[in-house]
């Protein structure tokens, strides 16, 4: 062999050609295959018509009407069902206006659901079927905050109602002393929106920034004595300045600022009118809403004195008030 010969590759077992066909299945083994198949085909086909079958008696027990050959039944009750406010059954069947011999199969709950929500009054709406005949109606109504001037569809200007997210609605079935306790909004303007009118900018939050809804509720809850003398809440400056001015019944016009907690400032109002009253002093207008060195001050602008007699007073125990332990921070006008 010659030296410069490589020496041949190693050869595997692998290389060597096999000539041996691989072994058929036999007949035994095909037949098992077979019913093993038809098994599984079976059972598949077995667990799809049990599903079916359950899907078809829970639907018949859901709707009668859907079983072959069985009567439509007239609905015979509608229920107005946890009520959170003034409307009643007898407002739910006038808005949904049911055509005679009505039956659940044919109503259109989403038509239906439009009805009750197109006044405005109502936040939330879901319709039921009850079966065999029973509609069941589930409303949240909004409740109102305020009052204001507007004419619609026509008719000449009445009264509207706000809700706090801003919401204005004819109101129905709200006892005439709960309307005429409201107060009245001043500069807002009323753009319609279909039947009806775009909510209020202002009224709610807006960001960090509260809205008048806002200081509505906070007066009402923690200093009502106060509240109920409020008879115009002018939301004019709000976008420009960040003020809400409120004119009472009696006394100084008040100007509440976006800036300072509604808290904090009716328990400053609540004090300086007691001061005022106290010294038989008047004052006009009392703004709440300045800001001097990163703090919030109070400016007093005199007034007749007569106008101190006819501030309503001061309730005898109000807990917020009490958190009041020291002065409000200076007052540009000495008393």
């Amino acid at each position: 062999m010659n030296r410069d010969t490589p020496p041949p590759a190693s050869r595997s077992w692998r290389d060597i050609p096999q000539q041996v066909k691989p072994r058929a299945m036999s007949s035994g083994g095909r037949r098992r295959l077979l019913i093993a198949t038809l098994g599984w085909l079976g059972g598949l086909t077995a667990a799809a018509a049990l599903g079916a079958g359950v899907w078809l008696v829970s639907e018949s027990w859901r709707n009668p009407g859907s079983i072959p050959g069985a009567k439509p039944v007239p609905i015979r009750d509608i229920a107005l069902v946890d009520p959170n406010g003034v409307l009643d059954r007898d407002w739910l069947v006038r808005t949904l206006a049911l055509p005679p011999g009505a039956t659940l199969g044919g109503l259109d709950l989403p038509g239906l659901r439009a009805r009750i929500m197109a006044s405005g009054q109502v936040a939330e709406a879901a319709l039921f079927r009850i079966y065999p005949a029973a509609l069941s109606v589930h409303v949240t109504e909004r409740a109102p905050v305020a009052r204001v001037m507007g004419q619609a569809d026509g008719r000449s200007p009445h009264p509207f109602l706000v809700a706090r997210d801003g919401t204005v609605y004819d109101g129905v079935g709200y006892p005439p002393a709960v309307v005429s306790s409201l107060p009245w909004l001043a500069g807002v303007k009323l753009e319609r929106r279909g039947p009806g009118f775009a909510p209020l900018a202002g009224m709610a939050a807006r960001g960090a920034r509260p809205g008048a809804a806002d200081l509505l509720a906070q007066a009402k809850l923690e200093a009502e004595h106060l509240y109920r003398t409020w008879k115009v809440v002018s939301l004019a400056r709000l976008d420009s300045d960040g003020v809400i001015v409120v004119r009472p019944a009696a006394g100084p016009t008040v100007t509440f600022g976006t800036q300072e907690d509604f808290s904090r400032q009716l328990a400053k109002l609540d004090w300086l009118l007691d001061t005022l009253r106290a010294r038989g002093t008047g004052a006009s207008a009392i703004d709440l809403s300045l800001a001097y060195g990163g703090s919030h001050q109070v400016t007093v602008t005199p007034g007749p004195a007569d106008q101190a007699q006819a501030a309503p007073p001061a309730s005898a125990a109000v807990p917020a008030f009490q958190l009041l332990s020291h002065p409000i921070p200076s007052v540009p006008r000495e008393f």
